[in-house]
C-alpha cells in the first residue's frame, strides 16, 4: 500500500451549538469528538459504525464542508485547518462527495447538461471542451450521451447516484468522500456501483473515504477500516484483520450482527448482544464512550477514555480491556 498521506487529521473535532430557550445555557453535540486519522493515497478507507456516531460529519470535516471545531487537518502536508475560503479554492477541486441521496442531491430544475456543466464552468473549462468533458464521464459511469438533455426524475436511483458521481468526476478530484452511496439502492444495483467506484478508483487513482452501514460491502471494497463510535474512532485495522480479529467489543458486536444465510449456522452463531441504547451526543458519559454497554468495562472504563494505540501491527484499537479479553 501507498504509505503517501493524503489527508491527516490530529485531536480533530467538530461540535454543533445547540442552544436552549430562555436564556438557557448553550449545550454542544461533540459529533467528532478526538479523531486522530491518516488516509493513504491510493486507499479505500472504510467508515462503519451505527446511525448517529458521526461518521458523515467526520467525512464533510476532512473535505472542510464543516469549519474545525478543534484539532489539526491537513492536506498533502499543508495546514488546512482554519484556512479561509479563498485558500480552500485550490483544495475544494482535489476533494469531492458522492451524497448519499442521490435525488436531494441534484437540482431539480436542472438537466444533466446543466448539472455537470456547472462545475466545468468554476474551473474555467473552455466551452469547447466541456461537451467532450461531459460525454466522456457519462461513458465512464454508465450512461449515454442522450442522457444530458434529460432531468433528475426521469432516472432509477441507481442512474442518479451516477450522475453525482460523473458530477464529483468533472473536476479531476484525488480524493473523494463517498456519503454512504449506496444506502438509497437497490441490493442488485448496490453491487455494481461499488464496482464502478472501483473501476474509476484504479483509472484516475483516486482516494476513498467510503462510510456505509453494509458491513460486507465495506469488507469488500476497502483496503483498511475504521469502526466510529460516538465521535471516535475505536478501531482502526486492515479489512481482512477487522473481520477475522476485531479486537474492540463494539466491532465485535457489529460483526456479530451481521445476518448468516445459512439457517443452521445461524442458530448456531452467539451472537453478542449489547445492552442500552446509543447514549447522546449532548450528553456524553465520562471515561470510555462504550463503557455503559460493554459488557467487559470496569472502573477504570468509566474514568479514563482510552486512546487508540497500536496494539498489534497495524491494528489501532481503544480499550482498556483490549488485551486481556483477545
Amino acid at each position: 500500500m501507498n504509505q503517501e498521506i493524503l489527508i491527516a487529521a490530529e485531536n480533530l473535532k467538530k461540535y454543533f451549538p445547540v442552544k436552549k430557550f430562555l436564556g438557557g445555557k448553550t449545550q454542544y453535540v461533540k459529533a467528532v469528538d478526538g479523531v486522530t486519522l491518516n488516509i493513504y493515497k491510493g486507499e479505500t478507507f472504510g467508515l462503519v459504525g451505527e446511525s448517529g456516531c458521526g461518521k458523515s460529519t467526520l467525512g464533510r470535516t476532512l473535505i472542510r464542508m464543516y469549519d474545525v471545531t478543534g484539532g489539526k487537518l491537513s492536506y498533502k502536508g499543508r495546514d488546512i485547518t482554519n484556512a479561509k475560503p479563498a485558500e480552500m479554492k485550490e483544495f475544494q477541486n482535489k476533494m469531492q462527495i458522492i451524497f448519499q441521496d442521490p435525488y436531494s442531491a441534484l437540482n431539480p430544475f436542472w438537466n444533466v447538461e446543466e448539472i455537470l456543466n456547472e462545475p466545468l464552468k468554476q474551473i474555467g473549462m473552455p466551452e469547447a471542451e466541456r461537451r467532450e468533458r461531459m460525454e466522456y464521464l457519462l461513458n465512464k459511469v454508465g450512461m449515454k450521451q442522450e442522457d444530458l438533455i434529460k432531468f433528475p426524475y426521469e432516472f432509477s436511483g441507481g442512474q442518479r447516484q451516477r450522475i453525482g458521481i460523473a458530477r464529483a468526476l468533472t473536476v479531476n478530484p484525488e480524493f473523494i468522500m463517498c456519503d454512504e452511496p449506496i444506502a438509497a439502492l437497490d441490493v442488485s444495483i448496490q453491487a455494481q456501483v461499488v464496482n464502478m467506484l472501483e473501476d474509476l478508483q484504479n483509472e484516475f487513482g483516486l482516494t476513498y473515504l467510503f462510510a456505509a452501514h453494509d458491513l460486507s460491502m465495506v469488507r469488500y471494497i476497502s483496503t483498511r477500516i475504521g469502526v466510529m463510535y460516538l465521535g471516535n474512532l475505536v478501531e482502526v485495522t486492515t479489512s481482512n484483520e477487522l473481520y477475522e480479529r476485531p479486537l474492540h467489543p463494539y466491532t465485535q458486536a457489529l460483526l456479530s450482527a451481521i445476518p448468516v444465510a445459512d439457517p443452521h449456522k445461524a442458530r448456531e452463531r452467539q451472537r453478542m448482544k449489547l445492552q442500552g441504547e446509543l447514549p447522546s451526543p449532548l450528553n456524553v458519559p465520562q471515561g470510555c464512550h462504550f463503557s455503559p454497554r460493554c459488557p467487559y468495562a470496569t472502573e477504570e472504563c468509566k474514568k479514563t477514555c482510552p486512546s487508540l494505540r497500536e496494539l498489534e501491527s497495524g491494528h489501532f484499537v481503544a480499550c482498556h480491556m483490549a488485551e486481556k479479553i483477545n
